[in-house]
């Protein structure tokens, strides 16, 4: 078989990489449960009709279809599944939309929930973007309402998610807030009504620059040029206190309810963010976010120092994505971009791992005829909840001793002959070697299970 080429945008990380990403998910998942979400899995394929009913995504859905249908298989099914059609869910806002709608008699709410899984989306691979890759969400969503406080909680506790991997070399993060009623209440103000295109070519500000939106504005929003100029100054204005408020008011001149309405909640927001989070969160009206189901707060993450790499946790405010016509579940969500932190982290350097493998312990093997020994103590060591294998064969120690430093290991266990009993158990970093017994001996806690820590 000939060596196979790498498919690019679905990431494979060494073991090294692999203990990084668990490392981040083991911190997500507890910062999350201490705050009560509560843990859910959806499946990974969702109706095709689902999947695009909201936002700009039909280029990026993979649609799954079998190679070879059973035209009988296919009739008993009444054909339900091949006409709507199916494709991989390219986030997990949608699906978990659709999974509240079908429990929603089982849900206590305002329901909490956290949900890591990876996601598929269909976007040239490039640095950080893939096109398989693992997110982190956490979403609150109400029963017929949701109260604005929630859109202050949630920005908070990522950052608290966020600076808990700081000890392991994860860069500053600083979360980037804006409110789509700020933004739609000022466009409406200047006579503008085709919001939606207003914003979607807004949030193209920092890939394309403010002269190629200006004339994406007049060309595809009917903005004039003075009103464009205008939605530009609105962008423009950024800080971490509240006399952003007072320059938007400044800037809009006239007021209306929708503009004073999302004023007064991101101001409520970076009141807050200031006492808990003081220089993380900052509001920056040039975020827009391009999924058009956002109608309240809206969040970017980016690392300090990394800014180039884009967002790497994003989210907002919805009202009408989890509907049936009858009722309305709203919600406030943000989901990181497992993935491409870590790849940033792997690839810049940024962290390492004190060893790449979980065992602790190698036993050594004095000879095949007394391999059970070697098995007895190893097995004598894990049920004490300490790592070990075996070596995989009687050569000399040195040998096995060599062995155990490729793979990272710390420390050889030596089984005592006949005569004189004692086990010996050797830091080959150090050198020193003791008696020691399966029963009793621990490594110290920094041993016992590899660890990541900054570069």
């Amino acid at each position: 078989m000939a060596r196979p080429t790498p498919l690019s945008g679905f990431p494979e990380w060494l073991p090294e990489g692999r203990l990084v990403e668990q490392h981040v998910l083991d911190v997500l998942r507890r910062t999350f449960e201490l705050h009560g979400f509560a843990g859910i899995e959806t499946r990974a394929v969702e109706p095709l009709d689902q999947l695009l009913r909201k936002g700009e995504t039909s280029k990026e859905v993979y649609v799954l279809r079998r190679l070879q249908e059973d035209p009988d298989e296919a009739a008993t099914r009444g054909h339900r599944e091949t006409e709507r059609g199916l494709g991989l869910h390219f986030d997990l806002t949608v699906p978990f939309a659709r999974y509240v709608l079908e429990n929603a008699g089982h849900l206590a709410f305002p329901f909490r929930r956290y949900q890591i899984q990876k996601v598929w989306r269909g976007e040239r691979p490039q640095d950080g973007r893939f096109r398989e890759f693992v997110q982190a969400d956490i979403d609150v969503v109400g029963a017929g309402t949701l109260p604005y406080h929630y859109e202050v909680e949630l920005p908070l506790v990522m950052a608290e998610a966020l600076g808990a991997l700081r000890e392991i070399g994860v860069p500053p993060v600083r979360i980037l807030v804006n409110n789509r009623k700020v933004a739609e209440g000022f466009y409406r103000g200047l006579g503008l009504t085709d919001v939606e295109a207003v914003l979607r070519n807004i949030d193209k500000l920092d890939k394309i620059g403010a002269d190629a939106v200006a004339a994406l504005l007049v060309a595809e929003a009917g903005a004039t040029e003075e009103q464009a100029r205008a939605c530009l100054a609105l962008a423009a204005i950024s800080g971490s206190d509240e006399s952003v408020v007072e320059r938007v008011r400044e800037l809009a001149g006239e007021s209306n309810d929708l503009l004073d309405e999302g004023l007064a909640e991101l101001g409520a927001l970076i009141r807050a963010a200031s006492v808990r989070a003081p220089g993380v969160v900052v509001a920056d009206l040039k975020i827009a976010r391009g999924l058009d189901y956002y109608t309240g707060s809206v969040y970017e993450t980016v690392l300090v120092g990394h800014e180039q790499l884009g967002s790497i946790c994003s989210g907002g405010r919805y009202d009408t994505l989890a509907s049936d016509g009858a009722n309305t579940y709203p919600g406030v969500g943000l989901s990181i971009g497992v993935s491409r932190l870590v790849s940033r982290l792997l690839s810049k350097g940024l962290v390492t791992t004190t060893r790449s493998v979980p065992s602790a312990v190698l036993v050594a093997v004095s000879n095949e005829d007394d391999r059970g020994r070697s098995d007895a103590v190893a097995a004598a060591l894990r049920a004490r909840g300490i790592p070990v294998e075996v070596a995989p064969s009687a050569a000399k120690f040195g040998k096995q001793i060599r062995h155990a430093d490729r793979r990272g290991i710390p420390f050889v266990w030596f089984v005592g002959d006949d005569e004189s009993g004692a086990d010996q158990v050797k830091d080959i970093r150090s050198g020193e070697q003791v008696d020691a017994e399966a029963s009793t001996w621990t490594p110290v806690e920094a041993d016992l299970w590899p660890r990541v820590v900054p570069a």
